[in-house]
């Protein structure tokens, strides 16, 4: 992929002297990255707008034709209407079009990789990443990351004819194609699916939100092109009503920082008031499970002791059990997200906490780097044998003692700590040694997150004394 990404990316600093900038580009590019991965995979395209069309064409003949194929699939309704809402053309100069054409007629996509659109797509958000452009981490969670997820969570909707999945930040829709991908993976059904139950369960299963259009498009595409129809609302997931819709199996990583979060939404159905983004997914998350439903999000180490987090804990536990933590490795969003550190919470709703397991995967772990340490399933190995095979997390668990890195913590024990979750007992000796230290960039991008925290937390102060001022008047 290294070498298409390479390519790809070249040609974008061609197109910028028509004035088709970076963001235009990406778009452009899953335009027609998704038209010939359909030709491909012969998925249900209209005829006179397959890659078959493009191919042969040049000048403004095809200038005009590729303007045609994009209304036409604006105007298609359905599924592929949606997925080309809005679509318009950015190409002034026809040979340039044609260029791009060609070097993705080249490769022969579907044989690359399961999610070789997402993958040259990601490639090419690090470019920008690595040049100093910011938002690509609202695109991605790193794919071994999602897989473990989806190895305990087990979102396996057979033989449940009213069985949701939903991802309420799905960003490229990462989540809920592994999530398919978990399912008719050998492991699980072999592939093989009961042709009625199949139907439903690609047309009737998979929800997602998104704030942006770009990667709500990317996700539409995604499944699209897995065989399943989602269904992918746009919209802000936080500071909309709630839409009614209950779900099985809830998996999500809410994005990261304060952007965007300058006052606490004005929700009937979230009992604690607070700005910060996350909790409020979590209090989201919280209300959209049915009685049952389980849910894994990821969170950034802030949100399990900031200001307002051991109120919203406390009513997770009141509702949920709270069955188990894991502490991500150092740099686990590397490039995206310079310095987060990270966790993921599993929940199911229905039954209070008991019991909290907090498995360490950080702790004297070498610090994820995209080349010399990058990200694998087999950082998650020891976790996933731990959590043991209840989905709900209640398979028998073994404390290893404050040598190992899976304990327990009675909730009498998180009362204690007034909810706060941030409990660590391992001594990380890897921040002792001056030549395993995080990277310069890492420890200036955890700064800045924590003073973002901080910063959020006085407005919130602020607010909260301006209106005690107002009713003392």
């Amino acid at each position: 992929m290294s070498d298409i990404v390479q390519k790809l990316w070249g040609f974008c600093h061609t197109l910028r002297h028509e004035g088709i900038d970076y963001g235009d580009y990406i778009e452009q590019l899953t335009y027609l990255l998704f038209l010939k991965m359909a030709d491909e995979k012969d998925a249900a395209i209209p005829k006179d707008c397959s890659w078959a069309t493009l191919k042969d064409l040049s000048g403004t003949e095809l200038l005009d034709h590729y303007n045609e194929v994009l209304r036409k699939l604006r105007d298609a309704g359905g599924l592929l209407g949606d997925i080309f809402t809005q679509a318009t053309s950015r190409f002034q100069n026809p040979v340039n079009l044609r260029r791009l054409i060609d070097m993705i007629d080249e490769e022969e996509w579907s044989t690359l990789g399961v999610d070789v659109k997402g993958a040259a797509f990601e490639g090419l958000l690090e470019k920008a990443a690595s040049e100093g452009k910011k938002g690509a981490g609202q695109y991605f969670t790193p794919r071994p990351l999602i897989q473990s997820i989806c190895a305990v969570t087990k979102p396996d909707p057979r033989g449940k004819p009213d069985f949701k999945i939903c991802d309420p930040a799905c960003g490229s829709g990462g989540f809920l194609v592994a999530a398919w991908e978990w399912l008719i993976s050998p492991q699980v059904s072999k592939g093989v699916l009961d042709r009625a139950e199949a139907r439903r369960i690609r047309t009737k299963t998979y929800f997602g939100q998104d704030l942006v259009a770009r990667p709500r498009r990317l996700a539409l595409m995604n499944l699209y092109l897995h065989g399943v129809e989602p269904h992918i609302y746009f919209g802000d997931t936080i500071y909309e009503a709630d839409r009614g819709e209950r779900y099985d199996v809830v998996l999500t990583n809410p994005p990261f920082g304060t952007k965007g979060a300058n006052q606490a939404p004005e929700r009937d159905d979230f009992t604690i008031e607070t700005s910060n983004k996350q909790l409020n997914f979590v209090q989201h998350v919280m209300n959209i499970l049915k009685p049952g439903g389980r849910a894994a999000i990821v969170l950034p180490d802030n949100c399990l002791f900031e200001d307002k987090a051991g109120e919203v804990f406390e009513i997770l536990m009141q509702e949920c059990a709270l069955h188990t933590i894991l502490r991500l490795p150092r740099g686990t969003f590397t490039p995206y997200s310079q310095g987060v550190k990270a966790n993921v919470i599993f929940f199911q709703k229905g039954r209070p906490t008991e019991e909290t397991w907090i498995f360490d995967g950080r702790s004297n772990v070498p610090g994820i780097t995209k080349k010399d340490r990058p990200l694998t399933r087999e950082h998650f190995a020891e976790f996933e044998k731990c959590y043991g095979a209840d989905p709900n997390g209640a398979s028998k668990r073994k404390d290893q003692g404050e040598e190992g890195r899976f304990r327990r913590f009675k909730l009498a024990e998180i009362k204690e700590r007034n909810y706060k979750l941030d409990i660590t007992w391992l001594k990380d000796e890897s921040l002792e040694d001056g030549d395993d230290l995080p990277e310069p960039e890492e420890l200036a991008g955890q700064a800045i997150i924590e003073l973002e925290a901080a910063v959020a937390g006085l407005k919130e102060i602020v607010e909260l004394l301006a209106t005690e001022e107002l009713v003392e008047r």
